[in-house]
């Protein structure tokens, strides 16, 4: 599994109009091929008289699963343009699908693929884009004498406390990325002259947003699986 990679945390649409034809593009995250059909299907039925429903996705972090679909416009003016955007932004996990509401007049092959490319750019750019990054949750008992270097430490390396509990020991559960956690550990047993105790516990991915909240999310258990209906 990779240590970080780009996605999708919130979703959005975006509308462009070429010569009278619409283009509705919606955006989102999906963690699995199920998940991209359901969302390809869904946007279908909301756009259900539309001409075309034109997407493309990719599933897991190293892009094993990746399709497009013109959907009945001339092969390439759509599916690969909105792929392109989304393999642009080295986005993984995300599908994209841009609708066509037919306005009368042909844009020709080089008007579509500008088109279709457009709307997939400007939902994808409209959507809240974040980075996942692997972490390992590490849990540290120590007695009260330690917490004042412990919290020292911790803020200087900016690593969040998830959980903590204050009792005849003090225990704290924290968030670090994969790659710093052998130097975390060395550093906590050093300041504490070895009296620390470290477990490790569950691998999760994590992002952090606005004004520093930080989100976890679960690593995958089969993330590249396809989807067998």
């Amino acid at each position: 599994m990779p240590e970080n990679y780009k996605t999708i945390y919130k979703g959005e649409k975006a509308e462009i109009i070429e010569k009278k034809s619409r283009f509705i593009a919606a955006a989102d995250t999906v963690e699995s091929e199920e998940e991209a059909l359901e969302f390809i299907e869904k946007v279908r039925k909301i756009n259900r008289n539309a001409s075309h429903n034109c997407f493309a996705y990719t599933v897991g972090t190293h892009h094993e699963i990746v399709r497009s679909s013109d959907d009945g416009e001339p092969q390439g003016t759509a599916g690969h343009p909105i792929l392109d955007v989304i393999l642009g932004e080295d986005l993984c996990n995300t599908a994209v699908v841009v609708t066509r509401y037919f306005g009368g007049t042909l844009l020709g092959t080089g008007g579509l693929v500008r088109a279709y490319s457009t709307a997939a750019r400007q939902a994808v750019e409209a959507s809240v884009i974040i980075e996942k990054k692997l972490g390992t949750l590490l849990n540290l008992s120590t007695d009260y004498s330690m917490i004042g270097k412990i919290q020292y430490l911790l803020a200087s390396r900016n690593i969040p406390v998830m959980e903590s509990s204050y009792t005849d020991q003090v225990s704290l559960t924290v968030l670090t990325h994969v790659s710093d956690l052998p130097t975390l550990k060395s550093e906590l047993t050093e300041i504490t002259g070895g009296t620390v105790r470290l477990q490790e516990q569950k691998n999760l991915y994590f992002a952090v947003l606005k004004e520093g909240e930080i989100s976890t999310f679960p690593v995958p258990d089969n993330p590249h699986q396809e989807y067998q209906p």
